[in-house]
């Protein structure tokens, strides 16, 4: 018998406890990826840009800006490169059904953001063939049922026409797919030309402007020199990176990182307790065995590590079920919510395993290493 079919022999001494064992791991795993998931799906921690800045006004998001403040910003000679966003929000149908489209100016868009939303000069171009054009992110274009060609009609909730009319009408003239499945893709990209000549109110101004750092520059750097520039002016901005701006809107409503550490730290610790009570005694069921291994000639740390590979070899089938159910939950709701099943993700529940399984059964490895034969023996 080998080392490795003896400590599985003994995990599956009692079918049920194990099983019982393995529903309690692979349900905390579930918790954990599932929150971090959400966690990375939410505040995009996986696509979200850290070199990447929004130029916003001072006031908030609310506040336009100036499409003047564009020129000063891209002479900046630590600015690669900058381009301007206007947010058209509303519904199609039901006011539940809330969807947005970003107006931009289409080449600019394409140098600041174009790798991370997967933009082609093919889709670029296709917005050249009418004013009134749109690209679909890949989620939006699933979850509303939309497709190329297909002319819509969104209602805005505050953006104005010219006519007084609050329906805007749109062709779908190609769908984008983000540079990876973590990437938000749930809003559509519109001219801002189109927009902003047919807006009642707000002509000329802008929501945010997209500024990418030249190579080798700190994105906080940039920031407080951007800054700077209009501190003294009528329209003072607040430039964050992507990722800084998710995570200031998220904890308006509440701080999801501190509830998601909170649950996941709860899961665990009572994940620890019941595991190591277990392991300790499903070992001191075995005591007389352990005395008859040491009896053989086993050493100590042979003992030591038939325990913890027997612990180790539990919580990986927990881990890997629990992790399996909740890539299967990213693939068939991640979409609808906001769950992104990142490969950092994967790391840390890798680590954390690991980490559970040493935590967990170097105790009880312990204790039938340090147990006396003559112990051990009358055990029986």
């Amino acid at each position: 018998m080998t080392f490795l079919s003896l400590a599985r022999k003994n995990a599956w001494r009692k079918p049920l406890r194990t099983v019982l064992l393995l529903i309690c791991i692979a349900v905390a795993f579930l918790i954990y990826a599932l929150t971090a998931s959400f966690l990375a799906g939410s505040q995009g921690t996986s696509a979200a840009s850290e070199d990447v800045l929004g130029v916003m006004s001072v006031a908030g998001r609310a506040q336009p800006l100036p499409m003047a403040h564009l020129a000063r910003i891209a002479a900046e000679p630590d600015v690669g490169a900058a381009t301007f966003m206007t947010r058209l929000r509303g519904f199609v149908g039901s006011e539940k059904n809330v969807v947005a489209v970003s107006a931009v100016e289409p080449q600019g868009l394409m140098s600041v953001n174009g790798r991370e939303l997967g933009l082609t000069p093919a889709l670029i171009g296709s917005l050249d063939q009418g004013r009134d054009r749109i690209l679909v992110g890949r989620a939006l274009a699933e979850a509303q049922g939309w497709s190329v060609g297909q002319l819509i009609t969104i209602t805005a909730f505050q953006m104005v026409r010219q006519d007084g009319d609050r329906e805007w009408r749109f062709e779908i003239a190609g769908i984008f797919e983000g540079e990876n499945e973590s990437t938000d893709t749930y809003f559509a990209i519109g001219r801002y030309d189109y927009v902003n000549a047919s807006r009642a109110k707000g002509r000329d101004t802008v929501d945010v402007f997209v500024v990418r750092p030249r190579d080798g520059i700190k994105a906080s750097t940039l920031a407080a020199r951007i800054d700077s520039l209009f501190a003294n002016s009528a329209a003072p901005t607040r430039t964050q990176s992507e990722k800084q701006f998710l995570e200031a809107f998220l904890r308006q409503y509440a701080d999801i990182k501190l509830i998601v550490n909170l649950v996941t730290g709860v899961a665990f610790v009572t994940l620890l307790m019941i595991v190591i009570n277990t392991m300790v005694f499903a070992v001191r069921e075995r005591t007389f065995e352990i005395g008859v291994l040491k009896t053989l000639g086993v050493s100590g740390g042979r003992i030591i590590a038939l325990v913890l590979v027997e612990t180790f070899l539990i919580v990986a089938i927990g881990a890997t079920i629990g992790l399996v159910l909740a890539k299967l939950a990213t693939v068939l709701v991640g979409t609808v919510l906001g769950l992104a099943f990142s490969p950092s993700v994967l790391a840390k529940a890798t680590a954390i395993a690991l980490a559970v399984g040493l935590a967990t059964g170097l105790l009880p490895a312990i204790n039938a290493m340090r147990t006396p034969i003559i112990k051990a023996f009358r055990a029986r």
